[in-house]
């Protein structure tokens, strides 16, 4: 490991980490002074754009299959591969006692949230147009997907890395014979195949748009596979984990790309950063008490089914009680600690009272002065939507609690 840098305050970052903070930090720099961004979509954006609008007429002839039938199972199917399943079922996942695949299925799900949202901004191509294709809509979360950027289909690049990596998993370490793997890589590809299918059936995707989710999602799990259990390394190890991935987050929001239009992909970004972040401060403070390979694993005697669903009783309304907490307290705290240090902000939705007024040129907010004020001049936002930190803030402390607050509860309750 390369030598730390030290400072007054004890160990600092090391070598390797301040050369990925400052790179980052670089491209974010690059990509601004650029304008990359516009220049990629005007290299991308046109030819996206006729691919989703000729393929409207065979899109048209596939659904001519409509069928009530159709409509429920595609809905579930895209339901149950939707970042809301996986945000429910990851904590049961922890307190399974599968700590490791837990904690790296989320941090993949959040880079691929990350990098396939990044790639739908930056494309900021069209989805289907509905009419004349019939768009299927079945709950408050496909609506919201709906008012995004259409290539790459998320679902599709999430079930690709995901399905991929459980399989690697369960194949690297539980015992399999040649019937196992192929039944493995049999489902995988089914149900690939069918998120696919059920993409361009319920109007969502053009066949261009889930060939590139499949696509990327190909890369990013060769990716992951090549360096997860280095990164798992590093989470449960005691070097500079917190305050590197705090700097981390903080440079991730920066360098997210703008879209040509506002989407909620920013929005989704923001609250898997979040959830990164919590998941790997909670991991690096407790994981010798709560998350080591020799935790008590679900059907064993120490872990019995009937004292995991009284984990799942109390964890579930806990870490509810803390987003909502932490919603509510960050909502007061952060405008008072923005107003405090200068630093010139506005609010989308969370805070009533510092909401652009679009009538009119331009936001009218405090301008503080001092050096913070000076700093954040150098960017181009004008003013910061408060609401960023805010969604950060819940999502960071849920998914704290998740694997800290949560496990130290079942400990006192001898779950």
């Amino acid at each position: 490991m390369e030598a730390a840098v030290v400072g007054a305050g004890g160990p600092g970052l090391t070598r390797w980490q301040a050369a990925a903070l400052s790179a980052v930090a670089g491209w974010v720099w690059a990509a601004s002074f650029y304008d990359l961004t516009r220049r990629a979509r005007a290299l991308v954006q046109p030819w996206v754009t006729r691919r989703v609008h000729a393929e409207t007429t065979a899109i048209l002839r596939f659904q001519r299959l409509q069928h009530k039938l159709l409509d429920n199972f595609f809905s579930v199917l895209s339901c149950v591969v939707s970042v809301p399943f996986y945000t429910g079922f990851l904590p049961l996942l922890f307190w399974s006692g599968h700590g490791k695949l837990a904690r790296q299925m989320t941090l993949l799900m959040a880079f691929c949230d990350y990098l396939g949202n990044s790639v739908k901004d930056i494309v900021s191509a069209p989805r289907p147009c509905s009419p004349p294709v019939r768009r299927v809509t079945a709950t408050e979360d496909e609506k919201e997907n709906a008012m995004e950027y259409g290539l790459p289909s998320s679902h599709a690049l999430n079930t690709v890395c995901l399905m991929g990596y459980l399989l690697h998993y369960v194949l690297a370490y539980g015992e399999h014979g040649s019937v196992m793997i192929a039944a493995g890589l049999s489902l995988a590809f089914l149900l690939v195949m069918l998120v696919g299918i059920a993409r361009i059936y319920l109007g969502m995707h053009s066949l261009t748009d889930v060939i590139a989710g499949i696509g990327f999602g190909f890369v990013i799990l060769a990716f992951w596979l090549a360096v997860h259990d280095h990164v798992d390394a590093f989470v449960v190890s005691e070097q500079n984990v917190a305050s590197f991935w705090a700097g981390l987050s903080l440079l991730m929001c920066f360098a997210y790309p703008k879209p040509e239009f506002p989407t909620p992909s920013f929005e989704y970004h923001t609250a898997f950063n979040g959830v990164a972040f919590g998941i790997v401060y909670g991991i690096q403070q407790t994981y010798f008490h709560f998350h080591t390979p020799d935790a008590p694993l679900i059907f064993s005697p120490q872990l019995p089914l009937l004292a995991f669903a009284g984990r799942v009783l109390v964890g579930i309304p806990t870490i509810l009680v803390v987003k909502f907490c932490s919603k509510a307290l960050s909502k007061w705290l952060l405008p008072v600690m923005c107003s405090t240090l200068g630093i010139p902000i506005v609010s989308s939705c969370y805070v009533p009272a510092l909401k652009v007024d679009n009538s009119k040129s331009k936001p009218d907010v405090k301008q503080g002065v001092g050096y913070l004020q000076r700093v954040f001049s150098l960017f181009p936002q004008k003013a910061f939507d408060v609401d960023t930190g805010i969604r950060f803030v819940q999502y960071a402390s849920l998914a704290w609690s998740v694997v800290d607050l949560v496990p130290a509860i079942f400990t006192h309750l001898n779950l």
